[in-house]
């Protein structure tokens, strides 16, 4: 139980933030506060996200034989100790570097943190919070409570949804380290773009797809077996998915377009 207690993600991952923050600037002295938490907030993530998949991989493999009623121990516990205090920990880590980004700027109500600091966070990542709170809401009370001891299947397709965040972490950190022009930017932008696809939009009609395999009926009319509840939750999650899928095809188009203009001609001196 004390093991349990000391590898808790409570421990973990603040734990790891703060050694990241105090190691980063000893090797990157250039620096700033906001360049050290965005990519301490970026290393925290994809180890997270690493541990997610892992446990979604062994979940998922475990049940595929009964989507239904296959059991892993690691659906439940991985949410409690390490999905919840995750959750919970990169809320504050989000609004931490959302706080050092605009202090480092200049910006005057940026000098102490405040409940003005707090709610243009807010206003500012509306849509990341929203995310993070309905998973700790809906997921956290589903999981323990409303499952009725089915659906592990399910719920490691859900941790599998953490695979696309190493890549999109790389991404900002290339950035960082000024090597956004390089051909490991533009790989992994590939690797964002067709994981992020797979894991977080087509892995729900899958999910479907698996749940009407096991009953036995058609994909189409999977959405009229399940309760009202399972697909607005289902919704309530993919949906934020696409938009953001959008916001990185958008993305990637652009950097394409720019990697094709030919390079501006020197300029002759008079």
């Amino acid at each position: 139980m004390m093991l349990q207690v000391l590898a808790c993600g409570a421990v973990v991952f603040p734990g790891l933030f703060f050694a990241f923050r105090k190691i980063l600037p000893r090797v990157f002295k250039h620096w700033s506060d906001a360049d050290v938490v965005l990519v301490s907030e970026r290393l925290v993530s994809s180890i997270h996200a690493v541990m997610a998949t892992t446990a979604g991989v062994v979940v998922v493999m475990s049940c595929r034989a009964n989507v239904i009623d296959g059991r892993h121990w690691l659906a439940t516990h991985f949410v409690i100790w390490f999905g919840v205090p995750y959750m919970t920990y990169d809320l504050l880590a989000m609004y931490l570097s959302h706080y050092h980004r605009f202090r480092v700027s200049g910006h005057e109500e940026y000098k102490r943190h405040s409940l003005g600091t707090v709610n243009a966070f807010v206003r500012r990542e509306f849509l990341l919070v929203l995310h993070h709170i309905a998973l700790l809401t809906i997921l956290l009370p589903v999981t323990l409570f409303f499952r009725k001891d089915q659906g592990d299947f399910f719920i490691g397709c859900l941790f599998l949804t953490e695979l696309s965040t190493p890549f999109v972490s790389l991404g900002k950190i290339l950035i960082q380290l000024g090597l956004q022009d390089g051909w490991l930017h533009k790989y992994n932008g590939g690797m964002v773009l067709l994981t992020f696809f797979t894991c977080r939009i087509a892995l729900f009609p899958y999910m479907y797809w698996a749940y009407g395999r096991h009953y036995g009926i058609p994909l189409y009319a999977v959405p009229f077996h399940l309760s009202l509840a399972a697909n607005l939750g289902n919704f309530c999650i993919l949906a934020p998915q696409v938009y953001w899928f959008v916001l990185l095809c958008r993305k990637g188009y652009r950097l394409y377009q720019r990697s094709r203009r030919p390079p501006a001609p020197p300029v002759k001196d008079q």
